[in-house]
């Protein structure tokens, strides 16, 4: 599906507004977070939020598939400011997801995803709601895990990060960690040790078994990251040797 003139001047004027704010010095800022190349404006996210808030006024009664070819023909850019928009407005219509969604969204993940903040933006709100509505499809975020490709890796993790810390998941948040334990790609085991400091937000206990468990397998980024709002008793002895 091509998006139609109405989508098509929408996607100019947010181009137009990006380029009118985009300055360097926020672009070489932003540039400073990320060890691979990343294209950006430059534009303030505080900007970009602002931007995605009133273009959505402009769409919101559009149609959910016309909605997504938007976000798709956003992301196609490859700019970081609007896979952002791309990201919130998929989850602005988060009441309207049906099963069929997630072959949209893995889509997304497998073919656009290429940093750490596109990757969480996108998992961490559209794709964990998504799998909150639908709990049967946390077998494909498995699946995910086994990938060769480290965004798609990463978003198995931290697709249920938001479920995790309201403590839900927590077998399919260790089924996953076991799946990633030995990865050797830090950009994953930050995902995955992030995902279980979520889990330990409601499940500290269990949490720190399985840490302690696995301690001597699970590298120390994916461990420290797990720990780092556990007390400070536990801490100590979850890094002891």
């Amino acid at each position: 599906m091509q998006p139609n003139i109405h989508t098509t001047n929408i996607i100019a004027s947010i181009r137009k507004e990006l380029k009118q704010h985009a300055d360097t010095a926020t672009k070489a800022s932003g540039e400073r977070f990320f060890k691979e190349p990343v294209k950006l404006y430059g534009v303030k996210s505080a900007v970009v939020h602002a931007l995605c808030k009133k273009y959505f006024k402009a769409i919101k009664a559009t149609d959910k598939a016309t909605l997504f070819v938007l976000c798709e023909t956003l992301w196609m850019s490859g700019y970081l400011e609007e896979s952002f928009i791309a990201c919130n407005w998929s989850y602005y219509v988060h009441k309207q997801y049906t099963p069929k969604d997630f072959n949209v969204f893995e889509a997304w993940v497998k073919t656009f995803v290429s940093n750490w903040a596109a990757c969480d933006t996108l998992c961490n709100h559209t794709v964990g709601t998504f799998v909150e509505m639908y709990p049967q499809y946390i077998a494909r975020l498995k699946k995910w895990a086994t990938s060769s490709n480290r965004w798609v890796r990463r978003a198995a993790a931290v697709s249920l990060i938001v479920p995790a810390k309201k403590g839900k998941f927590l077998d399919e948040v260790f089924e996953i960690a076991d799946i990633l334990l030995k990865d050797n790609d830090d950009m994953v085991q930050k995902g995955y040790g992030w995902l279980l400091k979520a889990g330990a937000h409601t499940h500290e206990r269990e949490v720190f078994t399985y840490v302690m468990k696995h301690k001597a397998v699970m590298p120390r980024t994916a461990l420290r990251y797990a720990i780092e709002k556990m007390p400070k008793a536990l801490k100590n002895k979850a890094m002891s040797c």
